[in-house]
């Protein structure tokens, strides 16, 4: 682990978070939309959008994160991938401004046929940005950004096989985990039907995107080659294992109604993905320019890395805190009482909590005051630790 190499783990770890918060509320987007009429599917887009309420802009930090630091530390990636896929990220970037209008309109609507075109704005922004997402990753993946200024078609870069695989993954990936956390969020409010119905849209959408993944192995295969060595043949096979594996255990734990820890298991099966795209491609960013190649130069990399971590010092607690008001029923003010007798609820794991910030303090020390290579792969590892226990250590005792 180089030096150049730590500002991409930061952004691969930003669209972890991206692709599982910001795609939980883009599936709840299109749950609204599939709702149907009549009071059920009144009750279904209402539960929708009262979950989301609390996070939805919380969750396009994660986008701007990502953007930020890939924009600093790989500036000719970022040129050359933001020329050549301009329109996917333009209709990305169109479909968040016309979803955020709606949903500020929403509470204004003066009469039921003004509340479903809003509803109706909102519901297919939230299908056409993560597809527009998914379509330029796939451009990425399958190689089809070259390096320069708008140096690759700016049609055929994101509307080919491999981009419209992923677009649709993206989607219903979404909208897979939107209604495992919908599930949980509707057992938290005591609302079994609601809880039905998202039970059966998960349990439905699983096995869907667990079949478009299938198809899209077959896809990539024939689309872009090296992606699917890597991922079948070198480092990203692992990780293609644990995103299958997660998957099973989401889908065995929904059926059972523990939807606790569906929540984190779907959560790690979309961010195996993730991680297995970067393995399978590792070391190489775009056709004939590696990370290192193109990494800023030193100082500035020291700059992006000491500024993320400072950062981050703010940004998680403050997102912490977020979920555990989200998750421990502060926003429901007719669910669970007594929990909230007492004001904030504590984490449930102290001892949790001292180990993230000992993992924190760790990361930060070895990936900015030491030089060796092993010095920033243990700093990393500890970072991601921190990661992986901070949530957990800040959600309220009754989760």
């Amino acid at each position: 682990m180089q030096l150049a190499d730590l500002p991409l783990v930061f952004a691969l770890i930003g669209l972890v978070f991206y692709t599982v918060l910001g795609g939980a509320d883009f599936g709840a987007g299109l749950w609204q939309l599939a709702a149907g009429k009549g009071p059920r599917g009144e009750a279904i887009r209402e539960h929708a959008h009262h979950a989301m309420g609390p996070v939805w802009e919380a969750n396009h930090v994660w986008l701007v994160f990502v953007l930020t630091v890939v924009w600093t530390a790989y500036p000719v990636a970022f040129g050359s991938i933001a020329s050549t896929l301009a329109i996917p990220l333009f209709v990305a970037a169109l479909g968040i401004i016309l979803r955020g209008t709606a949903y500020a309109l929403r509470s204004g609507a003066s009469s039921p046929r003004e509340l479903g075109a809003i509803d109706t704005v909102f519901s297919l922004s939230s299908i056409l940005t993560p597809f527009a997402l998914g379509a330029a990753a796939g451009g990425v993946a399958s190689r089809r950004v070259p390096v320069g200024n708008a140096a690759g078609d700016e049609v055929t870069s994101w509307l080919n096989p491999t981009s419209i695989t992923i677009g649709v993954l993206a989607v219903a990936a979404g909208a897979y985990m939107a209604a495992v956390f919908l599930s949980a969020d509707a057992v938290r409010r005591g609302e079994r039907e609601l809880e039905d119905a998202f039970r059966r849209r998960a349990l439905g959408t699983g096995v869907v995107a667990g079949a478009i993944a299938l198809a899209g192995i077959v896809v990539v295969r024939s689309d872009a080659k090296p992606l699917y060595h890597g991922l079948l043949h070198g480092r990203g096979l692992a990780a293609l294992a644990v995103s299958v594996a997660a998957g099973l255990a989401t889908l065995a734990l929904v059926a059972r109604r523990r939807y606790e820890p569906a929540r984190y298991s779907a959560a790690l099966a979309v961010g195996a993905i993730v991680a297995g795209w970067a393995l399978a491609q590792a070391p190489v960013l775009l056709p004939g320019l590696t990370v290192a190649r193109a990494a800023a130069p030193h100082d500035t990399l020291v700059a992006v890395v000491v500024t993320v971590l400072a950062g981050g010092l703010i940004l998680f607690p403050s997102l912490a805190f977020l979920l555990r008001l989200f998750l421990g029923g502060r926003f429901d003010p007719e669910a669970a009482k007594p929990m909230r007798a007492h004001g904030v609820p504590r984490a449930a794991h102290p001892r949790l909590a001292r180990l993230s910030v000992a993992l924190l303090v760790a990361g930060v020390g070895f990936t900015t005051v030491a030089d060796a290579a092993w010095a920033h792969a243990i700093g990393v590892v500890s970072l991601l630790a921190f990661v992986a226990f901070a949530f957990p250590a800040a959600l309220p005792p009754e989760s």
